[in-house]
């Protein structure tokens, strides 16, 4: 699917206001609302927009810890990378699982109440995760800024 520019204001506009009405989103974007609304519905149906969510404030919801955990694992056989992805994917506080090129094979982005949440956190799940070497992870001191927006 070819994006034009009014597809990419569309999408520009959506991920700073998932919530907007049609009749907002028509008039941002200088359509009609049943224009705009084909847009939107075509750009869901091709897969550009696969879904909507709430972000939420994790020091609200008294996760204000975020942690990089590097992975190392013991292979690189399929089944072994197979297995560590679907073990990691069902441990609650990881937010992010990346395969990555470089020294660690896994990148894992954890939230956690505080350093004792996090100790809990890696005791109950992450050292026993299927083919783990070795695990090195760094304490986000400050998030700088924070964006779930694509460039369009």
């Amino acid at each position: 699917m070819i994006l034009d520019d009014t597809d990419r204001r569309i999408l520009r506009v959506l991920q700073r206001k998932g919530r907007i009405s049609n009749a907002e989103l028509s008039d941002a974007v200088n359509l009609s609302p049943s224009a705009c609304h084909r847009r939107v519905h075509r750009l869901e149906a091709e897969g550009m927009i696969e879904r909507y969510v709430a972000l939420l404030n994790a020091r609200k919801l008294g996760k204000p810890a975020t942690v990089f955990v590097e992975v190392t694992l013991n292979g690189q056989a399929d089944e072994l990378l197979d297995a560590f992805e679907k073990a990691v994917a069902r441990v609650p506080d990881v937010l992010e699982c990346h395969l990555m090129a470089g020294a660690a094979d896994y990148i894992l982005k954890v939230v956690a109440e505080d350093t004792e949440d996090f100790a809990r956190i890696h005791r109950q799940y992450l050292t026993r995760l299927p083919g783990v070497a070795q695990m090195q992870s760094s304490f986000a001191l400050r998030t700088v800024f924070k964006s779930s927006a694509l460039p369009v």
